[in-house]
């Protein structure tokens, strides 16, 4: 058994730099490293469903941004296989088999789903198909046979419980499954990049974002609104830099050729820190930098996403293509499962040969 990624996005809107730095850039590494025996990079439409189901056109039209997004930084269709989760129909199959082997208070204990359903208003009205989404999810990694799945340390609980129905499986029927491991990003500002309003997360829901398809006047704007410290009212005040978003962004994606190119005065982010910590610097002149830093970063995505948007119709063959193959794989995964579990009645020519016999 090969060694095999899988990983993926709920097509609910474009993605973003939290997208970016938590695994969109680490994707393309790993493609490009060519250490694993196939990559599968996948759009949860039918995830996003669980909670959009009453505005299925909000999945429709951001099919399109995220395979654009998927595209313009990089994600390439000969490494990687880029497909649509509602067109593998194995994996409602699986989901099925394995809400079989879990009970309703296992997937209750989930902490990630009960932090969902709080954030959703859920609790006194629950979606069976949000509910169970745990389960679906599962379903999607071991169809696959995935043995990593790149993803951010909410996302834990899950990977602990597909283990938990992999080896459920394998134990009752027989040896079909991996266990796979979470890869969780590399550092700590990757993990978790707070939105420009300072909050805990970027989230398109709470319109802090800063998407990957802004275009440098967006970027500045959003940028210059950014929280840093509201303490530092003068610029000879001294400033923090812990939970000030500014210095956060810096963290993750600022490089000493930036700061050689756009404030020389500093070798690097920690001698920025420090005269920053100290006083005598001023917010606007390190949203300045980040903001050049940012639209340094994005200038070459929307340059390939402005080519990938010229020919739309390819975009939608790339996935067909995509899901296709992906298919492929997903059906004789569900060969074996259907093999282990004994329903696989009409190419069992034993079974038929005995029943034959037994009613002669």
């Amino acid at each position: 058994m090969g060694k095999i990624i899988l990983t993926g996005d709920r097509p609910t809107g474009k993605l973003h730099l939290g997208h970016y730095i938590g695994s969109l850039r680490r994707r393309v590494e790993l493609q490009n490293a060519g250490d694993y025996d196939r990559m599968f990079v996948f759009m949860a439409d039918v995830q996003a469903l669980t909670d959009n189901a009453d505005n299925p056109e909000k999945i429709r039209q951001n099919i399109i941004e995220v395979a654009l997004d998927y595209l313009s930084v990089g994600l390439d269709p000969s490494k990687c296989t880029l497909y649509i989760q509602s067109r593998i129909p194995e994996l409602a199959e699986l989901t099925v088999y394995l809400m079989n082997l879990v009970s309703v208070s296992r997937v209750q204990r989930n902490p990630t789903v009960k932090t969902e359903i709080k954030m959703r208003n859920f609790e006194a009205n629950i979606p069976l198909g949000f509910f169970c989404y745990p389960v679906s999810q599962a379903a999607d990694i071991l169809a696959f046979k995935a043995t990593t799945v790149p993803a951010g340390e909410d996302q834990e609980p899950m990977l602990e419980l597909t283990r938990e129905l992999a080896r459920r499986f394998n134990q009752i029927y027989s040896q079909v499954f991996p266990e796979p491991e979470i890869m969780l990003p590399e550092n700590a500002t990757a993990r978790r990049l707070p939105g420009t309003d300072g909050k805990e997360k970027m989230s398109k829901s709470l319109g802090n974002c800063i998407y990957l398809s802004d275009d440098k006047n967006e970027v500045w704007s959003k940028v210059k609104s950014m929280y840093t410290d509201p303490t530092h009212l003068n610029v000879s005040d001294p400033g923090h830099v812990e939970g000030n978003a500014v210095f956060t962004y810096l963290d993750a994606f600022s490089t000493e050729q930036d700061f050689a190119d756009f404030w020389p005065e500093f070798k690097n982010l920690d001698e920025l820190k420090a005269a920053y910590t100290k006083g005598g610097v001023g917010d606007m002149k390190c949203k300045k930098l980040l903001n050049k830093v940012i639209n340094r970063m994005l200038e070459p995505i929307r340059e390939r996403r402005h080519e990938y948007e010229k020919d739309i119709p390819e975009i939608f063959n790339i996935l067909k293509k995509g899901s296709d193959a992906a298919r492929e794989v997903a059906a004789q995964t569900m060969d074996e499962v259907r093999r282990a579990m004994r329903i696989d009645y009409f190419e069992d020519a034993e079974l038929i040969k005995e029943q034959a016999e037994k009613f002669k």
